[in-house]
């Protein structure tokens, strides 16, 4: 028995996301169902967290960061001054709120997508390697790599994910949250362990 009504869902998420975001969910929410498949995990709730991760991502900045000021979302300094940054958190809350999705384990993926978190649990893991490897991503370094990784071993694909995303943060000098780079560290020390 289906929990969620997905055709609506995407009906009513068309009407807030461009159109380079919708396909780009699409995306996610298909390559979630069938990394869902490979590790036996809620297909259901894989599409679900792919459809709505960036629910609020073409919301603009500014706004952002209003709306997680106005629904008590923390702010940190780092999303305080990249709030683009806050589309995750918002992201859950708008799920929550606006698509109705109540599912705690979902709402998790949803926010900790961008920058993964420590001891993810599958789905987490699911959404965050499903947003870096869905079919329109191009440009990522070792993405062929990480997309076999992904179905064979999501634990080391979560890993080089991580790693490839702090060295192109740094290049760029970009902004860095640092829950990326806990998450990082967390699951380096877990590849060491498995090749101790």
């Amino acid at each position: 028995m289906s929990t969620y009504n997905i055709i609506k869902m995407q009906k009513k998420l068309k009407k807030y996301v461009d159109e380079m975001r919708y396909i780009h969910t699409q995306g996610v929410m298909y390559t979630a169902a069938a990394l869902a498949m490979c590790y036996g995990a809620d297909i259901e709730k894989a599409q679900v967290a792919g459809l709505l991760h960036d629910c609020a991502k073409c919301i603009p900045n500014a706004k952002k960061l209003k709306l997680c000021r106005q629904y008590n979302i923390p702010v940190s300094d780092v999303e305080s001054n990249s709030p683009y940054l806050l589309h995750a958190s918002l992201g859950a809350y708008i799920a929550r709120e606006k698509y109705h999705v109540k599912d705690p384990e979902i709402l998790s993926a949803i926010a900790c997508h961008t920058t993964g978190k420590p001891a993810m649990t599958m789905l987490e893991k699911i959404i965050f390697i499903s947003d870096y490897i869905e079919p329109m991503r191009s440009k990522a370094p070792n993405l062929e790599r990480i997309r076999s990784l992904a179905f064979s071993d999501i634990d080391y694909a979560v890993f080089t994910t991580l790693r490839d995303t702090l060295i192109y943060l740094e290049n760029e000098k970009a902004c860095l949250d640092n829950q990326t780079v806990v998450a990082y560290n967390y699951y380096k020390e877990l590849m060491e362990e498995e090749d101790a």
